[in-house]
């Protein structure tokens, strides 16, 4: 009998790899889906000067190469964004939306091994590109799961579509922020919103469930100007650098958590400074012998779901800005941490919401595992979305992946891409199985 055994062990090999093996692509496949990705990388999208009008019209000839309905609209004139539809058996259930943007963050030419924008491939297979990573990948792998799930003829239940927005590395608000008020949004029945999170350096996938809110401030000083050799109390460079001071040890505090491994950076509240203002400039530089009578400082500032807002701005305005010191704050963006419910604005991410175990199973299947649901760090046009109360996961799908979103040689491997495409495929597949909704009625009424 033990002449068998190599047979059947073969037979339980080859059985179980066809079991989890995903439909995939054909070599011929694999290789146009790349270059479909190179060709859409290599549009200029980027800030401040995008080409939107190349991008969207790629894009809808993409849809129309697949068989997908397609318009756009243009919600902020010279803003257009691309709203595509695969029409579900039953429309009346909640409906899948995959969320992208077009624009890309600028870059410095000189620090790249290969042009941002020429999608090179180099001999291990990166594909590097500003967008590579940040997210033309993930628009590009929604399409291409549904012309491979089209190819084997299945048909979601529920409707899907897929939208790719402009003006995301902006704050969104010519784009998604237009978007969820429009009277078309309002009639899609949206029941989960996909959209982009981040890649990881390890083999799992990282999702995400909420982000920190941008509070970007401006802390200005005022103060008599005073010859450079005069010491005196009160000068506005004085009062600006106390503050900076107390800000940056309540950021030490912040970050120490953050290297104790206490809390994880989406945790945290984070402060950076953006830039210093102050001096009398001349032809050739500053006036070096008079002290300013004015003086400013840029933070970026992120707040996570978890932390007190109120308790923060008491701190900014108290300690960090008082008025005692001749010192001002202003907002120049302010992004709640609540829905419109009042509720912190996050996605349930456990197996209370189908949703996420639907997710989970559909990343499994197609060979992957998630990490743990973790707080985005920055932001996303997911905000938008979640702020109405509508769930929504930050995904994208590349592992064992440097983070190289706005940095210089943003790269994704040429395997990773491909592998994101079925992990996709996937997710399509499973979501579309779940015919329950996860916002109640009087939350969908009020929508």
């Amino acid at each position: 009998m033990n002449q068998f055994l190599p047979h059947l062990s073969l037979l339980i090999l080859v059985t179980v790899f066809t079991a989890v093996k995903p439909s995939g692509l054909t070599s011929s496949e694999a290789t146009a889906a790349v270059s479909r990705f190179q060709e859409y990388l290599r549009i200029d999208t980027a800030q401040p000067s995008p080409d939107y009008a190349k991008a969207a019209a790629f894009i809808t000839s993409q849809a129309e190469s697949i068989g997908l309905e397609s318009q756009t609209l243009e919600l902020v004139a010279g803003k257009p964004l691309v709203l595509l539809k695969w029409p579900g058996k039953q429309s009346s259930l909640p409906s899948l939306l995959l969320n992208s943007h077009t624009d890309v963050v600028p870059f410095e030419t000189d620090k790249w091994a290969h042009h941002p924008f020429s999608a090179a491939i180099d001999s291990s297979g990166r594909i590097y590109a500003r967008g590579s990573q940040d997210m033309k990948c993930v628009g590009m792998q929604y399409l291409e799961a549904i012309r491979l799930l089209k190819k084997t003829g299945f048909s979601p239940d529920r409707d899907i579509y897929i939208t790719f927005v402009p003006d995301e590395e902006i704050g969104g608000h010519a784009g998604v922020e237009a978007f969820v008020k429009s009277e078309i949004f309002k009639k899609l029945n949206i029941g989960l919103v996909l959209d982009e999170g981040l890649a990881s350096p390890g083999p799992e996938y990282r999702l995400f469930y909420g982000e920190r809110s941008p509070w970007w401030t401006v802390i200005r000083s005022k103060g008599a100007p005073g010859h450079g050799a005069k010491l005196y109390d009160g000068s506005a460079m004085e009062n600006l650098l106390k503050s900076i001071e107390a800000i940056k040890r309540f950021r030490t505090a912040q970050f120490d958590l953050v290297k104790a491994g206490v809390k994880a950076e989406g945790d945290v509240v984070s402060i950076n400074f953006v830039y210093l203002k102050a001096g009398t400039p001349t032809p050739t530089g500053f006036v070096m012998n008079l002290q300013p009578s004015e003086a400013e400082v840029g933070l970026d500032i992120r707040v996570p779901p978890s932390a007190d807002p109120e308790a923060l701005e008491r701190r900014l305005a108290e300690e960090w800005a008082p008025s005692s010191r001749n010192l001002t704050y202003e907002f120049k963006q302010k992004v709640p941490v609540v829905d419109i419910y009042g509720k912190p604005a996050v996605t349930v991410a456990d197996s209370s919401n189908p949703w996420w175990s639907l997710l989970g199973e559909a990343v499994k299947k197609a060979g992957g595992k998630l990490g743990k649901p973790e707080i985005f760090p920055a932001s996303t046009d997911a905000r938008y979305f979640r702020e109405l109360g509508i769930p929504a996961f930050g995904f994208s799908p590349m592992a064992n992946t440097p983070i190289l979103l706005h940095d210089h040689n943003e790269f994704l491997s040429k395997d990773e891409y491909l592998k994101g495409i079925e992990i996709y495929e996937s997710i399509i597949k499973e979501l579309t199985s779940y015919h329950g909704s996860t916002i109640d009625e009087e939350s969908k009424a009020e929508l």
